[in-house]
């Protein structure tokens, strides 16, 4: 039997949004058997909390957002995914902003602080999600899917394809096997390089910067766009390398990419209250579909107790 773990000590972190760019620091805590991942917005006030649970997604456009009222949070996928990767089953988490802080654009701030404490052990048995029936989520008009089918333990795999000749058709699993902080929490966000004006002239990345973004160039550029790339960001000149890629960062992974889009998924179903016991299988799945699926597993679960 598998016991619930906590955190030992408190950490840490800060820096900007990605999508909003505003400042918050983050404080993440040891807290009480069931209680499972909760946030409080310290600014406004001691009992403006929102539980990580799928029912209270509120936005799912670039990142997922929960709310509870007028409390909300945004992009909390990767703190979810970190905790989960490294078998947190409670904590509290104090933020005095909207958005958690981007950071590295991986979960690695994260494991790098937490994971060389060990975690404490609680008294109660972990809260496995456990399956009679196969849950399916598809979005034809994506062409992605999200599988969860009753298993003896778990296991994800997903298959990214956006239809690049940089990145191609990739794929990355997590199971038993696979040492989550070693080889998917430290994997970054990415971003086309033909999206990010259009999204700085959408309100959107606007905590960007080259620090955290695999930046993919699919498409010719003018020395000029990279230019304007590079203003915007406010750093010297970028260049893109042979292989697609900007220079700004080294891959981590051939399929660095394929990994981060795994770190999302596994902090997205994590909204469905437990750890899952089951296999998942997703194809070109997002924080919408994701999400879907925690809430259809949460259903799920609602019928079977």
């Amino acid at each position: 039997m598998q016991f619930q773990q906590t955190l030992k000590k408190s950490y840490s972190f800060e820096g900007k949004g990605l999508h909003t760019g505003r400042y918050a620091k983050m404080t993440i805590s040891p807290a009480p058997t069931d209680t499972g991942i909760r946030f409080r917005r310290t600014d406004l006030g001691d009992e403006a909390y929102v539980d990580a649970l799928a029912e209270n997604v509120s936005n799912t456009a670039r990142s997922t957002t929960i709310s509870s009222g007028d409390v909300s949070v945004m992009t909390i996928e990767h703190i979810l995914s970190s905790l989960t990767g490294m078998g947190v089953d409670n904590a509290l988490i104090d933020i005095d902003n909207v958005e958690v802080p981007i950071l590295d654009g991986s979960a690695k701030p994260y494991i790098d602080a937490i994971w060389k404490d060990g975690f404490f052990l609680q008294d109660k048995p972990r809260h496995y999600i456990e399956l009679k029936e196969t849950v399916e989520i598809f979005n034809p008009e994506k062409g992605s899917f999200v599988r969860i089918e009753p298993a003896e333990e778990f296991s994800y795999n997903i298959k990214i394809d956006f239809n690049s000749k940089v990145l191609g058709v990739q794929r990355a699993q997590w199971d038993p096997s696979v040492v989550y902080a070693e080889q998917i929490g430290i994997c970054r966000t990415f971003v086309f390089f033909h999206e990010i004006e259009y999204l700085f002239n959408n309100g959107l990345v606007k905590g960007g910067d080259v620090d955290n973004a695999i930046v993919i160039v699919e498409h010719p550029v003018t020395d000029e766009q990279v230019g304007r790339l590079a203003s915007l960001f406010g750093i010297p000149a970028l260049q893109v390398k042979d292989n697609g890629y900007l220079n700004n960062l080294e891959l981590r992974f051939e399929n660095e990419c394929a990994r981060h889009k795994l770190l999302d998924l596994i902090g997205d179903l994590r909204l469905c209250g437990g750890f899952l016991k089951a296999k998942v299988t997703a194809e070109k799945s997002g924080h919408g579909i994701n999400t879907t699926a925690a809430k259809a597993l949460r259903k799920a679960i609602d019928k079977t107790e």
